[in-house]
């Protein structure tokens, strides 16, 4: 009965280490330095509610692109692309960051802090 128990428990944790894509974090400064060298494209996955409030500037609204992702991605597969979510503790910026690795991007963050953070840096949002 043990050793089936810890078969079990094996397969489920290698299955989940299989499955489960790994994204580097990126910080707020770190991010507006890239921003203001216009080399990032920025998923939020909030929704189409969050995003109408307020988003980073130039991030793309996943809900409304997630079916043609790649019109709203460039050709290069190198381009950083930073998804992010509500805030800390949120998994949901793993969508926009697995939707990235499965059209074949290399080089996925994930901003931590989500649009929450973003706001209580005092960094500047859009309302388009």
């Amino acid at each position: 009965m043990m050793k089936t128990s810890l078969a079990i428990i094996c397969f489920f944790a290698l299955a989940l280490s299989l499955s489960a894509q790994n994204y580097p974090s990126i910080t707020i400064q770190e991010l507006q330095k890239i921003m203001a060298a216009g080399t990032v494209v920025i998923i939020d996955v909030n929704g189409p509610k969050s995003y109408a409030r307020g988003h980073i500037p130039t991030a793309i609204d996943f809900s409304s692109a997630k079916n043609n992702l790649t019109k709203f991605l460039p050709k290069d597969k190198n381009t950083l692309i930073v998804s992010y979510c509500g805030g800390p503790g949120c998994r949901a910026f793993k969508r926009g960051a697995d939707a990235a690795a499965e059209l074949g991007f290399t080089n996925i963050k994930y901003l931590p802090g989500g649009i929450s953070g973003w706001k209580r840096s005092g960094a500047a949002i859009s309302k388009d």
